[in-house]
């Protein structure tokens, strides 16, 4: 692994816009390998609470919302020391620690000890995904920004194609979640390793600054922050319960499926959409991939009142999946080139942890409001509320934030 890393790094000598480099690869299979180890668990882990401590929907909803919340927590404080000391040991201690944590899952007897496993390793993982996008951002040339976040998402992207269908595949096939556990763990060592593999750019320390708000969050980006939270709500409530709104469906099996699907929207978007936002039309891709969001999420919440067959149903549920994924897949790259846009170059990482919070708070309010909603309500109704969420996403991106950014981008 060594040699072949070796000789891509090589790469990196011609041309000050070469984008694909030893060390972007590595930064891309560290990623993809620490998401599918998230991704694996995440379908899986509402089952895994119901089923080993007979929890209800809204408790489910709350223990995996610490995860969300500490994640949310972190990011501020690890923006701050990311843009004041060296970025690549942070990003390998995060990383470490988030392995370790997985081994406390299968090890808890109660569902209390389960929601403090889940904060902790919330914890890691608000640090190790705010360190990895800003260290992409250090190594990759300003000129193709978009592009490689990108072509960098998509391996997010290819972690979520594949982990929850493995994920639910194994629990389809077996009771025991052990294994799943130690494919987690074992991604996640593999993954440490490509990490360590990241050849960064010397970076001066920054004089110490006094604390101050701007530090920790990006005022820029409070605009953009709003509508990101607004979609983040719905895509928390879907990838959390789509496995148990399937069951509701009638589809008691096959739901890996519809990750796959919508994966592979997520993946077909990034083709294009990262080339799009560096040509200029960033707002301009924000704003449809917003519109069709909340598209899909209307079909959802219409799919029960659907006289047809079950075929039929899977088939629109797995449409769903795919136009959901090339929705959101438009977005990410462009809202994470926004946000950095937004910044000067001393506060990268305060941009990325704006970026990834506003998101962590919607996903968060997603799971525990999602939870209760769908426990008291029903799933029309959360899908409803999802639907219009996407909806204000885009009408005030259009209205105020498109016109905020071109106002107050530093590139």
């Amino acid at each position: 692994m060594h040699a072949l890393f070796n000789a891509l790094a090589s790469m990196e000598k011609e041309g000050k816009d070469r984008l694909i480099t030893g060390s972007y690869l590595a930064a891309c299979m560290g990623n993809f390998l620490l998401f599918f180890g998230f991704y694996i668990l995440l379908p899986v882990l509402p089952l895994y609470l119901i089923e080993s401590f007979e929890a209800s929907k809204s408790q489910v909803g709350l223990v995996l919302s610490g995860y969300t919340v500490a994640a949310l927590l972190v990011r501020p404080f690890t923006a701050y020391f990311a843009d004041m000391f060296r970025r690549k040991p942070l990003y390998l201690c995060a990383y470490i620690c988030f392995v370790l944590l997985f081994v406390s899952y299968p090890l808890v007897a109660s569902i209390m000890l389960f929601l403090l496993m889940r904060v902790l390793h919330g914890l890691a993982f608000g640090a190790v995904t705010t360190l990895s996008n800003t260290l992409i951002v250090d190594i990759m040339p300003a000129s193709r920004r978009g592009e490689g976040l990108g072509y960098f998402g998509m391996a997010n992207n290819l972690a979520m194609a594949v982990g929850p269908m493995i994920g639910l595949f194994i629990h389809d096939i077996s009771t025991n979640f052990l294994p799943i556990f130690q494919i987690a763990i074992a991604s996640g060592v593999t993954g440490f390793i490509f990490a360590s593999l990241i050849k960064v750019p010397h970076k001066e320390p920054l004089a110490k600054e006094s604390l101050s708000f701007d530090r920790f969050f990006l005022p820029r980006g409070l605009l953009a922050g709003f509508c990101l939270f607004l979609l983040g709500m719905p895509y928390g409530i879907t990838t959390t319960y789509i496995a148990l709104f399937g069951r509701e469906l009638g589809l008691n099996s096959g739901m890996g499926i519809f990750f796959s699907l919508m994966a592979a929207g997520l993946i077909i978007s990034r083709l294009f959409a990262g080339r799009l936002v560096d040509r200029g039309k960033l707002t301009q891709v924000i704003f449809v991939g917003s519109l069709i969001c909340a598209a899909t999420f209307l079909i959802l919440a219409l799919l029960r009142m659907l006289p047809v067959g079950l075929d039929l149903l899977a088939l629109l549920l797995y449409s769903v999946a795919l136009l959901l994924g090339v929705g959101y897949g438009m977005m990410f790259p462009a809202y994470n080139t926004l946000f950095v846009n937004l910044a000067p170059h001393n506060r990268r990482a305060t941009a990325s942890s704006t970026y990834l919070t506003s998101w962590d708070v919607g996903i968060g309010i997603g799971l525990v409001g999602g939870g209760y909603m769908a426990e008291y309500a029903g799933m029309t109704a959360t899908y409803s509320v999802a639907a219009g969420a996407a909806l204000l996403s885009a009408l005030v991106f259009k209205q105020w934030t498109a016109a905020h950014f071109h106002k107050h981008k530093f590139r």
